[in-house]
């Protein structure tokens, strides 16, 4: 099997973790972990060990969603460990508010803000020191080094500003990572004032990014955060937003359909539970089911971990082939589900499971499920067929006339002035075509037309020198074995500018265009035979018409 992503990233991150756990403290040192210190006073804080960790964070194996995700993580641990402390202050209904701020003027600038319950004086030392882990591992934040590790990869300079719930005092720490790695700085200081009780927040500030996010990478970000925190945007414990527009996670529609072998049966919605237990205290639950409409992006499955998705968010979703298939395959297009997966451990990344040796066994019980009766949605998802509606099949109609119309009329006219006034007589095609050098397949059949044996040829070539896009060869009958037969050869150009534009490189794209190709090769030899004169017309003015007009954009 494939190596999964998270495997890799552990791979590429080795040396990072080998000096971090090297390295990880045995307890907490600090000058000052309570609150004591006057406002306007400063408190400082250890960041030891070895800062130079510090200077190595930003080549981790991160994506840019991944590394926000880090800083929602902490907003949610610190709202949902708080939530009634928070509600009780309030006097209300409170829902954790995260807004994330993206500059892109200057040398970038990002901003999260949250209304959760702020980083305590006793946790405070332990919360900014590298590889410091928490004592409660059970949360979103278990390996002490999600915020660090994000903020110096996102950015040169960054701050945290926060306010404890019940505490008097709010506090600011700034970090250069620069200036602390060669000036080995093992200490940082911490700006105190005061502030009421009952605030409550957390602002952190990145500047000087090493990557400011622009364009699609922006759009990718948006749909990665809302995918990893549906199941909180769902029950609307988390408001999440940037730029100040909301985040919204895009729910998929089931299929509702008869099965492919009864067509006309009464339609089921073709969604199941999944729930599993292989041993070893690893579980699976959730659920798995056939997409309405088929989408090479956005099927797949989403695998989470303590409600928290961990792999499989927007447009990568989990499609080990075992289960999916090729990527031109309609399983491919269509499956997708939600499983939450206990007794497994992470990337200290989150954005991977480690799945040592256990992934194998794990599809094994998965690819059961999926396929157990009454409800086989594997089976399905290959056969199932939807007929386009009316309406998409007009507007893509619409859509391919207008550019097809305007290719033509552009295009066409000199060359069929030049086939019809000055081209020369076709001659009968050659009884063998012109040797290809590079020769993708062959496929011969053996067949009887009017009672007599012909063997029909399907050759596909990659040999740009071969300027036809379909090309016909008929050899005279010849004795097999004391059986006289005919052979007729079509080829298909791969190498054509007509299939480089409309063609692709998976079975589903390029079958279409060699039934047309034998259909035009075939039709031409039983025209021939039916006395057709100049039959091979036909053929030349397609190969001139899609080499220089009809491949046109």
């Amino acid at each position: 099997m494939k190596p999964r992503k998270a495997m890799e990233a552990k791979k590429e991150n080795t040396a990072i973790h080998t000096m971090i756990d090297s390295r990880m403290p045995t307890q907490i040192n600090s000058s000052n972990e309570g609150e004591s210190a006057a406002p306007g006073f400063h408190e400082r804080i250890n960041i030891r060990p070895e800062v130079s960790i510090l200077s190595v964070l930003q080549y981790l194996n991160y994506k840019p969603w991944y590394a926000l995700a880090e800083f929602v993580d902490n907003s949610l641990q610190s709202f949902l460990s708080n939530h009634s402390d928070i509600e009780q202050t309030s006097g209300s209904v409170v829902r954790l508010r995260v807004d994330i701020e993206l500059d892109t003027s200057a040398s970038g600038r990002l901003i999260i803000r949250d209304n959760a319950a702020g980083i305590a004086a006793r946790i405070f030392p332990s919360a900014f020191k590298p590889a410091e882990r928490p004592l409660d591992r059970s949360g979103l934040s278990e390996f002490g080094m999600g915020m660090k590790c994000a903020a110096c990869w996102l950015a040169r300079h960054w701050s945290v500003r926060t306010k404890a719930l019940h505490e008097s005092v709010e506090r600011t720490v700034s970090f250069d990572v620069s200036d602390i790695v060669q000036n080995r700085i093992e200490e940082v200081s911490i700006k105190v004032r005061s502030a009421p009780p009952d605030f409550h927040y957390t602002e952190v500030i990145l500047d000087g990014l090493h990557r400011i996010p622009l364009g699609r990478t922006v759009t990718k970000i948006k749909e990665h955060l809302a995918s990893i925190y549906r199941n909180y945007l769902r029950s609307q414990v988390l408001e999440l937003y940037w730029n100040r527009e909301p985040l919204q996670f895009q729910e998929a529609t089931p299929l509702t359909a008869p099965y492919y072998k009864t067509p006309q049966a009464e339609a089921v919605l073709w969604r199941k539970e999944i729930d599993f237990d292989f041993g070893q205290g690893q579980t699976a639950r959730g659920f798995a089911a056939l997409r309405e409409k088929a989408s090479v992006s956005n099927a797949g499955f989403a695998l989470f971990r303590r409600n928290r998705l961990i792999e499989g968010s927007g447009e990568d979703g989990y499609r080990p082939e075992a289960i999916f298939g090729k990527s031109n395959s309609y399983r491919y297009q269509r499956l997708y589900g939600e499983l939450h997966l206990d007794g497994f451990a992470v990337s200290h990344t989150k954005d991977g499971f480690r799945w040592e040796e256990h992934e194998e066994l794990f599809l094994e019980f998965l690819e059961k499920k999926l396929n157990a009766e009454p409800l086989c949605l594997l089976a399905q998802a290959e056969e199932y067929r939807v007929r386009p509606s009316k309406k998409s099949l007009e507007a893509g109609a619409r859509n391919a006339a207008i550019r097809t119309a305007e290719v033509i009329e552009r295009d066409v006219p000199q060359i069929l002035e030049h086939e019809i006034d000055t081209g020369p007589d076709p001659s009968a095609p050659p009884e063998h075509l012109v040797p290809a050098l590079s020769l993708a397949t062959e496929r011969s059949i053996d067949v009887l037309l009017r009672g007599k044996p012909w063997r029909i040829i399907l050759e596909l070539t990659t040999d740009p020198g071969i300027s036809d896009w379909v090309s016909v060869s008929d050899r005279a009958p010849s004795h097999e074995n004391g059986t006289e037969r005919r052979c007729i050869c079509v080829r298909l150009s791969l190498a054509h500018p007509f299939t480089d534009r409309f063609g692709g490189v998976d079975a589903a794209s390029i079958e279409p265009l060699l039934r047309l190709a034998a259909a035009i090769g075939l039709s031409e030899t039983a025209a021939r035979e039916s006395g057709v004169q100049m039959a091979g017309t036909f053929r030349r003015t397609i190969n001139e018409l899609l080499r220089e007009a009809l491949c046109k954009p």
